[in-house]
């Protein structure tokens, strides 16, 4: 055998072997994940549901992973800047993302074009779900859904409602309204809950389709009524408010919060993050600060929370292409 020959099966040893090297460093890192704190990224600016959440869990998630959990706001084109920033991150389960629907179910249909992919982002679960309520100032002349629809029909685009921004659940769950009943009000986008409330509150807007969590504590303070929630039955939590759906059927919308991770991120990762959330979530603590939110616990599996996502993704391209809406 030819030195020639004897050097090319050297180097090919040498080339197997650091591949395997590399591998099985690459399973131990995932192994002894996490090894340094990990960030969350939050779309929404502080102050709503969306924010709150995953603040909530990060103390229990900490100690259940063992490392410091970070929570940052990145706000800003309705979700579109933190999901890309999310979308470009490493894939290595230390910079996370827990959004609301727009972000992951919504923009892909309402933005001629953007600069990630929502559907390659790996679904880790969905942490809760919040019931969308129509809450209006207590100065407006109607407590009931009868007389709501009524005070529309004769003072079209009288009324204006509030969002989260253009895109937004509230602004879409307003919109799958007006094309149920045919009737007309003015939109007034902002940049999350907490200034789209403030206005309400102050009675610079007349209404919002808001979730209920992040609003709760205005309605118990009568700082705020509560005509109804758009959920398909009543809520536990308020047996005594009707849902639209009995007036207008089909009239069905609800934020949901989920988290995910940057896209090619390992299963063994991502299934750790959910079977500890998952957990979290099952705890009578979380449970009773979650019904507080006005909050439902989800808890479900990556493959569960990927057609969660994918089957909100059409119900909102519905509204989407029905209601002409464009960004």
């Amino acid at each position: 055998m030819s030195k020639l020959q004897i050097d090319r099966r050297t180097l090919l040893k040498q080339s197997v072997a650091l591949s395997g090297l590399v591998m099985s460093g690459s399973v131990f890192s995932q192994n002894n994940w996490p090894q340094k704190p990990i960030r969350i990224i939050v779309p929404n600016p502080a102050g709503g549901t969306a924010d709150a959440l995953p603040r909530l869990l990060a103390e229990p998630l900490s100690k259940a992973l063992g490392q410091s959990i970070i929570v940052e706001n990145k706000p800003g084109a309705a979700g579109n800047i933190a999901a890309e920033y999310i979308f470009n991150a490493e894939a290595d389960g230390y910079t996370l993302f827990a959004s609301p629907p727009p972000a992951l179910s919504i923009n892909a249909n309402l933005y001629p074009k953007l600069n990630y992919q929502a559907s390659q982002f790996v679904p880790i679960t969905v942490m809760a779900a919040v019931p969308n309520a129509l809450m209006v100032h207590p100065s407006l002349p109607f407590n009931t859904v009868p007389e709501f629809l009524n005070y529309l029909k004769a003072n079209p685009d009288k009324l204006t409602y509030a969002s989260q921004g253009s895109g937004s659940t509230a602004h879409l769950t307003a919109e799958l309204f007006k094309l149920k009943t045919g009737l007309k009000m003015l939109h007034v986008p902002y940049k999350g809950d907490a200034p789209a409330i403030t206005d309400l509150l102050a009675g610079h807007v007349d209404i919002m389709f808001g979730n209920i969590g992040a609003t709760m504590q205005y309605v118990k303070s009568d700082k705020l009524k509560l005509i109804a929630l758009t959920t398909q039955k009543r809520n536990k939590s308020f047996p005594n408010t009707p849902t639209l759906n009995e007036f207008i059927p089909g009239m069905i919308a609800t934020t949901w919060f989920a988290m995910v991770a940057p896209p090619k991120t390992p299963s063994s990762i991502v299934n750790k993050i959910s079977v500890a959330i998952g957990s979290i979530l099952k705890t009578p603590d979380m449970q009773k600060k979650l019904a507080e939110m006005g909050a439902e616990p989800i808890g479900e599996s990556p493959e569960e929370t990927m057609k969660w996502i994918k089957e909100d993704t059409e119900r909102w391209k519905e509204v989407i292409q029905a209601g002409k809406i464009t960004i």
